[in-house]
Order: C-alpha cells, then sequence, then structure tokens
C-alpha cells in the first residue's frame, strides 16, 4: 500500500467516524451509530483530527497515529477525551499527549499525558493532573491518577488510585446538594472507592477548621459507615478552636454523625491533653456534639486511666469526664479509684481519697475573663479513705497527719476565692487515726478522731 492510499484511507475513516483499531478497507456503507452496548465498553470514534493521521499494520492490529485537537468520544456513552495528539495500538490502548482533557458523567480530569486500556476501561494520567468529581466537588492534583469507571459486568463502583503525595480536597457526598467543609488530605498514596471511601498510606495528613490529623495510614467512609480509622506512625488527632484538644494512641478510630465527627476513640498507649486535664489510660473515648468535646472515657489494665490537671489527679479502672458547654463539671472514677489533691510545696505529698467509686464535682469560676473549673465536692463510696496533711506553722516538713475510713466520706469545699475545706462528713462504720507533728505520735479512737467536719 502506496503513502498515497494511506491517506485516503485514513480520510476515509475521518469521514465516517470509524472505530480506533478498525482495518483499513475500502469504502462501505456504514449502518447508522448503534445505542450505548448494554456492557458499557468505550467504543471510541473520532470527533475530530485537525492535521491528517497515520495508520501502520502491525501483526497485533491497526496503530493509528493522528495530531491536532484530536477529540476522541465513547458511542452513545457520555465520555470524551482530547488531546494534542493521539496514538492508538492495536485498538485496545489509546495513548494521549499534551494538554490532555477527558471528561464523563462522573468527573472531569487534566492532565500532560493519558492512556485509556480498553480491556479494563481504564484511564491512566500522568504529569500535572488535575481531577474534579463533578458530583461531591472534590479535587485531585498531583503527578498520577489511575481512573476505574463503573462499567455493567466489570465493576459497579468507580475507582481510583493515586501516587506520589497527591493534594486532595475531599467534599463528602450530600444528597440534600448542601456542600460541607471539606477535608484536606496528604498523603504517599491514595485509593477511592465510590464517591464516600478513601484510604491513605504513607505520611497522612487531615485537617480541617475543627480537627487536623496525621498517621501513616487511614481509612474514611463519610457514607453508610461514617467512621473512620488512623493507624501507624503514633498516629495523633488535634481538636481545634476554642475547646482545643490533643488525643494519641497506637490507633484512633472515628464515627461521624450528620457528617461531623461526633467521637473519637484512641486504643493503645492513649493519651489525651485539654485546657484542664492530662489524661493517659489504655483506651480513651472523647465524645462530641458541636464541635466541642462532651464527654471523655478512658479505662484499661495495661495502662490504668490517670488524670492530672493543676489542682488534682485522679486514677481508677475507669474514668468518665464530663465537660458540657467546654467547661469540666464532674469526673467519675469506678473501680479502686483514688483522687489526689494539689501536691503540697512542702511535704511534696498530696491529700487524697480513695473508695470503690469517686466522684469529684467542679464549680465554674471567672478567671482573668476566662471561666475555669475549680473543685467544689469530692465523693468516696465503698471501703471510702480520707488522708489529709494539716500544716504546722513551726516545722513545715512535719505537719499533722489525718486518716480516716468510712463506708461513704464526702468533703464539702469552701467558696473558691476563699479556698479550703468546709466541711467533712463520714458516713457508715467511721475510724481513723491523727497523727500530731509535736510530741509523741497519737493513736485515737474513731469517737475521738479530729476531723474538719462532722462524722454521721
Amino acid at each position: 500500500m502506496t503513502a498515497a492510499s494511506l491517506g485516503i484511507a485514513v480520510v476515509l475513516v475521518l469521514a465516517v467516524g470509524g472505530t480506533l483499531g478498525a482495518q483499513v478497507t475500502p469504502p462501505k456503507p456504514k449502518p447508522k451509530p448503534a445505542a450505548a452496548a448494554p456492557s458499557q465498553r468505550c467504543i471510541f470514534q473520532i470527533d475530530n483530527v485537525d492535521r491528517q493521521g497515520a495508520v501502520n499494520e502491525t501483526p497485533t492490529g491497526t496503530n493509528y497515529y493522528a495530531g491536532g485537537n484530536v477529540r476522541l468520544s465513547c458511542r452513545g456513552m457520555q465520555i470524551s477525551m482530547q488531546s494534542d495528539s493521539v496514538a492508538a495500538y492495536g485498538g485496545n490502548v489509546v495513548q494521549f499527549i499534551g494538554n490532555v482533557k477527558y471528561r464523563d458523567s462522573t468527573l472531569s480530569m487534566d492532565a500532560d499525558f493519558g492512556t485509556y486500556y480498553k480491556s479494563g476501561e481504564r484511564w491512566e494520567a500522568r504529569g500535572e493532573v488535575d481531577t474534579k468529581n463533578l458530583k461531591t466537588g472534590s479535587t485531585l492534583t498531583g503527578p498520577s491518577l489511575d481512573y476505574y469507571r463503573v462499567v455493567k459486568g466489570v465493576r459497579d463502583t468507580l475507582e481510583m488510585y493515586a501516587v506520589g503525595r497527591p493534594k486532595i480536597r475531599y467534599f463528602e457526598a450530600d444528597s440534600a446538594g448542601r456542600r460541607p467543609e471539606p477535608y484536606l488530605i496528604v498523603a504517599d498514596r491514595v485509593r477511592f472507592k465510590g464517591n464516600d471511601r478513601i484510604w491513605a498510606g504513607g505520611k497522612v495528613t487531615i485537617d480541617r477548621s475543627d480537627f487536623a490529623a496525621r498517621s501513616d495510614s487511614m481509612r474514611l467512609d463519610t457514607g453508610m459507615g461514617s467512621d473512620g480509622t488512623l493507624l501507624g506512625g503514633d498516629p495523633l488527632l488535634r481538636g481545634l478552636g476554642t475547646d482545643s484538644f490533643r488525643l494519641s494512641g497506637k490507633r484512633i478510630d472515628m464515627a461521624l454523625e450528620k457528617r461531623e465527627l461526633s467521637k473519637v476513640v484512641a486504643k493503645g498507649q492513649g493519651h489525651a491533653l485539654n485546657r484542664d486535664w492530662d489524661l493517659v489510660a489504655d483506651t480513651i473515648a472523647l465524645d462530641l456534639k458541636d464541635r466541642k468535646l462532651e464527654r471523655t472515657r478512658a479505662w484499661g489494665k495495661g495502662t490504668r486511666p490517670y488524670a492530672v490537671s493543676p489542682s488534682y489527679a485522679m486514677r481508677a479502672d475507669s474514668l468518665a469526664l464530663d465537660s458540657p458547654g467546654q467547661l469540666l463539671r464532674e469526673v467519675r472514677g469506678f473501680g479502686q479509684a483514688w483522687l489526689g489533691a494539689t501536691v503540697d510545696s512542702a511535704t511534696k505529698e498530696r491529700d487524697w481519697m480513695r473508695g470503690d467509686t469517686v466522684i469529684a464535682r467542679f464549680a465554674s469560676v471567672d478567671s482573668s475573663g476566662k471561666k475555669r473549673a475549680v473543685l467544689s465536692r469530692i465523693e468516696a463510696r465503698s471501703a471510702a479513705q480520707s488522708y489529709h496533711l494539716d500544716r504546722n506553722a513551726k516545722a513545715p516538713e512535719r505537719p499533722s497527719i489525718n486518716y480516716a475510713r468510712g463506708e461513704v466520706i464526702t468533703i464539702v469545699m469552701k467558696d473558691p476565692a476563699a479556698g479550703g475545706v468546709e466541711r467533712v462528713d463520714i458516713r457508715g462504720k467511721v475510724d481513723g487515726i491523727q497523727l500530731e507533728a509535736a510530741g509523741d505520735t497519737t493513736a485515737a479512737p474513731a469517737d475521738t478522731v479530729k476531723s474538719r467536719g462532722t462524722r454521721r
């Protein structure tokens, strides 16, 4: 076949809108384009070529080359591809070079290079890739993206894979048409499935106005699952804003409610920190409402929950801290619970209470124009014990020691401005001991115990 005949054959193929990869034969009458095949497989048709193309016959099939504003589409479907030039090999692999654009009913994609593989109905974009999900508004920019479109009998959900540390603005799908704030996600590699599931690996970071997180890998389901997980690399999640907090552990699970972060759980060496307390435990769960911390729970045997604040420390088999309205209201310890007051500067010891259950309640006071929580009442239940040091002005390093036991011990604090203890109530079988700072150590029977309050 001569070059002249090749040119005529190419013109004929273009004139009739032929499919890429078809053998070049003398022109024959062609039927009208058929509707989309039930399999939704792409049958290419040429919509425009500014410059004459070329055809090369090989043992494996026909190769086709064309340049100048090349536009192709999938017959009967809302799929189009465009580039400066194109090369098709055997009708199965089509390469697009320069100013590449891909469009379908789900997404738009611009890149430097693109390749379509008919065998798997897969589109590969390379170079400066810029992709937008037309249904959710999510975007991805990076050097590489593989896109597997929905094809009946092949896959029922779109999938995408990106490497080279892509940057993603990930909007949650919302059937009501609202556009919530996006997650800003960066990772070494990312996988998408559908419009609401994403996996990421390698130095993952997630940022939004209400929280920021990092880990080695991440899973996020903003659809039916409404949850997510951070794993590896000592994952960390920080709540931002006026009620800021920091949560870390070996694994962090997230729950979403109405597309907002509603619960985060750190498992394995959990550590939580906010303005009121510093908490460690095997497992720590934070409940959030309207992007504010409402409740904290902690439990574990390897690392028993231990919370520390400027005014107290508390340990138990499990702890619960309530902080509605961003202010600490109550702390409850269950199972060998212990609560210690501020460390005494002279003796380096704490007053403390213990029992099977210890409950500490807090009042709200203004401090420099800001509200803060201060202890107002402490109650120890079931085999309750209390330990108190009375300062000795003459010998600060040798205070008097008061130790008491009962079924229930309740301490009521004075007005926060005054400070100190107002009343101590001990109920049930009461006994104790008073060790004086000066003179001989004296053990007093229960009915003569020196107490800072009343005994019942």
